[in-house]
């Protein structure tokens, strides 16, 4: 069911209830084989990716996920990648347009982690190279916003042709907590903020910020309806060449 209070949404997207990215892996996608690593500095677990295959199409899989334990949140820093997550996709999205297959991204996250470890490693420069990349992907992609879609760690993924949002996620520049802070220098106002900010996807398609309004996706027959959607989106995507597909993507977010 589709939120009408910009705040409600806002928990309804951070809920513990929340479909994970892993069980939509599963759900979506069949013989799902992960690959770990950015070939640089580590593994981040707070990125899960690798290849796939939709409806008998291999496709690079990538996506930003909570944990479901407070041991798993405590290693994935509750959904906020790393340097090394954004270079693991990074080299993903990389291979992907080497072999030819689509990417399709999933989103779950309140933006990258925010540490200073993470400065040392290259946070900025991490997040820009994904930008660019997915900016020139000459396959097709395809981002989708599961819960939350939170500042520059969100928007590193989300560079695809056409980017979707589940009916309950939100998707902002920073939290409506931090909004309130820097506006009105108090948290307490978040409610007021999210109201303000334009962050719930009923609001996003209408300024054309994103594409489709998928609903929530928490079971078997849920995530075959996406599974179909997905298809026939990339396959109607690969009719165009590599140079459209890039020149239309790029005008995508120009227009913005």
């Amino acid at each position: 069911m589709l939120m009408t209070d910009a705040y409600d949404q806002v928990l309804a997207a951070r809920s513990a209830a929340k479909i994970s990215i892993q069980a939509l892996i599963q759900g979506v996608f069949d013989d799902f084989y992960e690959l770990h690593g950015d070939h640089y500095y580590g593994d981040d677990p707070a990125v899960i990716g690798g290849l796939a295959r939709l409806s008998g199409q291999t496709v690079t899989v990538i996506g930003i996920q909570k944990g479901q334990t407070v041991t798993e949140n405590q290693d994935r820093h509750f959904g906020c990648a790393t340097p090394a997550g954004y270079r693991k996709a990074l080299r993903l999205m990389r291979e992907a347009a080497q072999f030819h297959r689509p990417v399709i991204t999933l989103i779950n996250t309140p933006g990258a982690y925010p540490g200073v470890s993470a400065e040392y490693q290259g946070q900025g420069a991490a997040l820009a190279e994904c930008l660019l990349t997915g900016s020139q992907l000459p396959v097709p992609m395809i981002s989708l916003i599961v819960g939350e879609g939170g500042s520059g760690g969100a928007l590193a993924l989300a560079c695809g042709d056409q980017v979707w949002m589940l009916a309950n996620s939100t998707y902002s520049i920073l939290s409506p907590e931090g909004y309130a802070s820097i506006l009105w220098h108090d948290a307490h106002q978040a409610r007021a903020a999210a109201a303000a900010m334009a962050l719930t996807p009923a609001e996003l398609i209408a300024a054309q910020v994103i594409d489709k309004i998928v609903p929530e996706v928490t079971d078997s027959a849920s995530c075959e309806g996406l599974k179909h959607q997905l298809d026939d989106t990339i396959k109607t995507l690969q009719q165009q060449t590599p140079t459209s597909l890039i020149a239309h993507r790029q005008a995508r977010f120009r227009k913005f």
